[in-house]
């Protein structure tokens, strides 16, 4: 194989179909795995794969094993030595698979780069990120972030004042669509699932570069991403989820490292910043 492609699902039947179909159409002469995780959807996701894409490994969970654990089950199946990671949302263009391939082939000192991801209307999505350092969550908890978003310095947790115009090395893209190295995932292991659904991502990225290996972001391949198909289902959990990953990730990374005074602060905005979007949205009903 030249290419496993994991992917996790759960309840994104049509998103999913769609997917499998741009993998199909892009495939070129790559000698590509499929691996579809299924986590107990109920919306006819595990039969539609079985009748219509017989060429799909499947792997059928009883229960919602979440993002982490599911994509673990699909990278410990994967048999190729690059292994891309799709979100069921994504559409990939024509010689997108090549592109990318060739394009991780020829850096060796690389171990993941992430495709450009647009919306269904061509406009990007700013999928790039530095690693949350306390300095970026106080400007985002205090809306600097968005009030100045093309500074370097308040805009930097979100990158935005970057036009996603050029290769270049980052701390971590989201891994929506993940091109990684299997010899990098050897060095510093699968996903960790205390995060299981959030910030597994980013906790990845931080290992692969504490190890040695370079990520980057490249616009050479541009992927259609429909953002949100499964967390918007649940949104109000998902935002609960995520304020909890971010926390255990502040504790697996920063405590200890920086001073307990800015790690008992940092921590206080986030829970409160998180209380806030929960309110936000149990009054808009979401």
């Amino acid at each position: 194989m030249d290419l496993s492609i994991c992917i996790v699902n759960w309840n994104t039947s049509d998103l999913l179909r769609a997917c499998l179909e741009s993998i199909e159409a892009a495939r070129d002469d790559l000698r590509v795995q499929v691996i579809v995780v299924d986590n107990a959807s109920t919306d006819g996701s595990a039969e539609m794969v079985r009748d219509q894409f017989p060429g799909v490994e499947l792997v059928a969970n009883d229960e919602n094993r979440y993002y982490a654990a599911a994509n673990n089950q699909a990278l410990r199946a994967a048999t190729a030595p690059l292994k891309l990671l799709l979100n069921s949302d994504i559409e990939v263009p024509a010689g997108g698979l090549r592109q990318l391939v060739d394009w991780m082939r020829e850096r060796p000192a690389v171990g993941a780069v992430a495709p450009a991801l647009v919306y269904p209307d061509g406009r990007p999505q700013h999928s790039c990120r530095t690693f949350p350092d306390p300095d970026t969550v106080i400007y985002e908890v205090l809306g600097l972030s968005r009030l100045l978003p093309r500074s370097r310095v308040f805009g930097k947790w979100r990158m935005s004042w970057w036009d996603y115009d050029e290769d270049r090395p980052v701390n971590q893209p989201m891994a929506s669509a993940f091109l990684v190295r299997a010899e990098a995932l050897e060095a510093v292991g699968l996903f960790d699932e205390q995060f299981p659904m959030f910030f597994n991502d980013v906790d990845l990225c931080r290992r692969l570069w504490d190890a040695g290996w370079e990520v980057w972001f490249t616009p050479t391949v541009k992927m259609v991403h429909h953002h949100g198909g499964s967390t918007r289902l649940v949104r109000r959990r998902m935002i609960a989820e995520s304020g909890s990953s971010f926390v255990r990730y502040y504790e697996k990374h920063y405590r200890g490292k920086i001073s307990p005074l800015v790690y008992g602060f940092v921590v206080l905005l986030l829970r409160v910043a998180y209380a806030g979007r929960m309110l936000v949205a149990a009054l808009r009903g979401g």
